[in-house]
């Protein structure tokens, strides 16, 4: 099996290091979609201590507010992935630095339902710990993941037939938390046979038409068959933006190839 010897420095230079990081796994999810049979994951051990990972599948469900809760049976609306992907190895000893490919490969069974099927393959080291979900990830950004914990988790897709997706925006509201700070809260619709992946993006639009940044989310989910997730985001305010004059746009969106797919773009009135 292919190893490499894992330079830190490498990473550090596209600034997304993170220290006392343990366990690297980039992509931090993967698609099986049009064709593709075959994806290689880098592990790296970016720890002080020799360790051994096994890799096996945990299976998710998601809830309104984007909590992953750990299920052992299919639920309505849920398709598991794992029976149709075959890994290997499935575990790796890695010593301090050091990386290893496992390779994640499709076999379809003839005649499978339409649909999308997902699984989390999850990296687990000796030392047992629950599987950590980690932080929102920037989808602006190379797929690299580090988090100092003993289990890694990431999304598996695989998406099978022709499949669709509609997105909507409801109830949204701007309010203050309990410190006085402005916030914006609102529910993300999705009708269809697959998820949505990507980030938010909150801007105040002046009478003049400028445009300020005032929240961003980044690397948010809904998984089937979840209809509606719950969004909650802090507004950073500018000394130029006036909350009373103006309008709101929010958008999500995902960044593929360097191109950006709008799943919607609303504009209204804050009240």
């Amino acid at each position: 099996m292919k190893k490499v010897i894992l330079f830190l420095l490498i990473f550090s230079s596209l600034n997304i290091l993170r220290a006392q990081s343990d366990l690297l796994v980039t992509p931090y999810r993967v698609i099986f979609e049009k064709g593709k049979t075959l994806e290689e994951l880098t592990v790296a051990n970016t720890g002080k201590d020799t360790a051994r990972y096994n890799i096996g599948f945990l299976q998710y469900k998601m809830d309104d507010t984007g909590v992953l809760k750990q299920i052992s049976e299919p639920e309505d609306g849920i398709l598991f992935a794992d029976k149709y992907l075959r890994v290997f190895p499935r575990s790796v000893v890695l010593a301090p630095n050091e990386a290893q490919i496992v390779r994640v490969q499709v076999r379809l069974p003839a005649g499978l339902a339409e649909g999308e099927y997902r699984s989390h393959l999850y990296f687990r080291s000796d030392v047992e710990q629950a599987p950590d979900m980690g932080d929102e990830v920037d989808t602006t950004k190379m797929g690299i993941r580090m988090i100092p914990v003993y289990g890694v988790s990431i999304p598996i897709i695989l998406r099978n037939g022709e499949l669709n997706i509609e997105t909507g925006i409801e109830k949204i509201a701007v309010t203050k938390d309990e410190k006085g700070s402005s916030r914006i809260s609102f529910n993300i619709t999705r009708k269809g046979t697959m998820s949505t992946f990507g980030q938010i993006e909150v801007n105040h639009i002046s009478p003049e038409g400028q445009k300020t940044l005032v929240g961003k989310l980044n690397g948010l989910a809904i998984y089937p068959p979840l209809l509606h997730r719950t969004v909650v985001i802090p507004m950073a305010m500018e000394e130029n933006v006036d909350m009373t004059n103006g309008k709101l746009q929010i958008s999500y969106f995902v960044m593929k190839s360097g191109k950006k797919e709008t799943y919607f773009d609303h504009i209204f009135d804050p009240e």
